[in-house]
């Protein structure tokens, strides 16, 4: 499972840097592999919800047919993930999971047993995710084309505005730092957070303004500072998903170990540090071995990009993940990355994207939660009987 999420997620990070040519595929996948693992192990939660995200009641289900159904979530989910990365689909490796620990316990402990409620909001973001960045995205371009790129001196027009977006940009990151990842809830303290990333931020406006002005010197073209902007960006996201995803392939696996341990079940469980590691280690394998197919849909196939437009996506991306995990909403950073990739495809008119792609695409979010809820009912029974 820690495989397939590495091969699959890897676009939502990498795949806007390799499209613009800002780094290759090659050093995309060793920086992804890297920040990943570092993200999983030092950020990774040590405390994993027993069953992910809430979807299944354990209580009323035989600690036995728990175990056998963390194991058959993890099956199903990472059969759906690699027949998706195989085709080359960017689908939600989160959503996957939720599909299977749903088909299990529905067949464990029938109906009663799913928080409907939970499950509602998946579905919904679903829509919200990509329609969200999709518009944001839309906007933050043609915010950046109207004060910048379709000025008569460009150069001159970036020096002014590079300090506010390098500013902005590492404001949002840091604070999605501790509000995305489980290291927020260490810290405890939101005006604490808050302080560290305009901190964060007024350094970084100072290194916009630098490097900027240095572009200008040379003469370089405008999207110079937004590929090296984009860089930093793609690392954020890369290092985010690490310490938000592992969980994925870890809180089941977690729960099978602690069953086994103590024979009882919780709400939550411990997980160790090594676990984390493990997790991140099978993530940065998944992006080294296969990581390349998903990124070059997202990358190549949707529309074409820039270093401005790819920018535009990174940011709009992470802005409505933050903005709906502060609202409790179970979004996925898959579909919102592909959700800002067509928002600034729609930017150049709706001829400037491939549709039958697009399709593809939603197509396979459709069909996640049902799949991977079969196959995991399928497995729950073959291994229970």
């Amino acid at each position: 499972m820690a495989w397939n999420i590495g091969a699959n997620d890897v676009a939502n990070s990498m795949s806007t840097a390799v499209g613009t040519k800002a780094i290759t595929l090659r050093q995309a996948l060793i920086i992804a592999a890297t920040l990943n693992i570092v993200g999983a192990v030092f950020v990774g939660s040590h405390v994993a919800e027993t069953l992910r995200k809430g979807i299944v009641n354990p209580q009323p289900i035989a600690s036995y047919k728990i175990m056998y159904g963390a194991l058959s979530s993890l099956l199903a989910a990472g059969i759906w993930i690699t027949f998706a990365t195989w085709r080359g689909l960017p689908v939600s490796t989160t959503h996957s999971i939720v599909g299977a620990l749903t088909g299990f316990g529905l067949v464990a402990g029938g109906t009663s047993v799913i928080n409907w409620g939970k499950l509602g909001q998946v579905v919904l973001s679903w829509i919200i995710s990509p329609l969200f960045a999709g518009l944001l995205a839309f906007c933050v371009f043609q915010l950046i084309r109207f004060t910048i790129l379709n000025k008569t001196d460009p150069i001159r027009y970036a020096q002014i505005a590079a300090p506010f977006i390098t500013g902005i940009t590492f404001f949002i990151f840091t604070l999605s730092i501790f509000w995305k990842t489980p290291l927020g809830t260490r810290i405890g303290n939101a005006s604490l957070a808050f302080t560290i990333a305009f901190t964060v931020a007024v350094i970084a406006a100072v290194g916009g303004y630098l490097v900027m002005h240095r572009i200008a010197c040379r003469q370089h073209d405008v999207e110079e500072f937004f590929r090296r902007l984009q860089i930093l960006t793609s690392c954020y996201v890369a290092f985010s998903h690490g310490a938000n995803d592992v969980a994925n392939a870890i809180s089941p696996f977690a729960t099978v170990v602690t069953i086994a341990k103590t024979g009882a079940i919780g709400v939550e469980t411990h997980v160790p540090s090594y676990f984390l590691a493990i997790g991140g280690i099978g993530i940065a394998i998944g992006i080294i071995t296969w990581g390349w197919r998903v990124i070059q849909t997202v990358a190549f196939k949707i529309t074409r990009l820039t270093n401005s437009r790819a920018f535009c996506i990174d940011f709009s991306a992470a802005s409505a993940v933050l903005l709906a995990s502060k609202l409790g909403m179970p979004v996925s950073t898959t579909h919102a990355a592909v959700g800002a990739v067509i928002g600034i495809g729609l930017a150049r008119g709706i001829e400037a994207i491939d549709l039958r792609v697009i399709r593809d695409i939603v197509v396979s979010w459709g069909i996640t939660l049902p799949v991977s809820a079969g196959l995991s009912a399928i497995f729950f029974k073959l291994f229970v009987h």
